[in-house]
């Protein structure tokens, strides 16, 4: 469930939730409200992790469309599992579905439960809530490229699901 984010006066003008232009997941507003943006993203959006993404590219996103309605396109990414670096492929109807699907296929089974992508100024931040095995975890991605930043959610959260507790 979404709720609009309202900055109390009491908190400060530092904190992570300042940077948001909207909505914000339930589960992470009093941890918006009160760490800083580089605290946030430190717990949120680590940057290392046995998981890294490197290229991505949507192969065929010029090709004409012959049908109506939603379609897969094929999209490749080199993507590192601690340190078996491998290019992969996938067929899906949007990048996220394609990175989860890459991800599978090399053992790490991440399964999206909740998505929340919002503006930041001239970024965007996502927020994503993931599931492997018994562990759920949030985690955040943030770009000037809203498909960079729901990646980097992703990737964030597999590596969160990833590290020992």
């Amino acid at each position: 469930m979404h709720s609009r984010l309202i900055t109390d006066r009491s908190a400060p003008s530092t904190c992570f939730a300042a940077r948001l232009d909207g909505l914000i997941p339930r589960a992470l507003r009093e941890q918006a409200a009160t760490k800083s943006f580089d605290e946030f993203l430190k717990e949120y959006a680590p940057a290392t992790g046995p998981l890294r993404l490197g290229q991505w590219a949507c192969t065929d996103s010029e090709r004409p469309s012959g049908r109506l309605g939603p379609q897969a396109r094929n999209y490749q990414a080199t993507l590192a599992v601690g340190d078996r670096i491998a290019t992969a492929r996938a067929a899906a109807c949007g990048p996220v579905a394609a990175l989860t699907e890459m991800l599978h296929a090399r053992g790490v089974a991440v399964e999206v439960t909740a998505f929340h992508q919002l503006p930041a100024g001239q970024d965007t931040a996502t927020f994503v809530r993931g599931h492997h095995r018994d562990k759920a975890e949030w985690a955040m991605g943030w770009s000037d490229d809203p498909v960079q930043s729901a990646l980097s959610a992703v990737v964030a959260c597999a590596n969160r699901l990833l590290s020992p507790a």
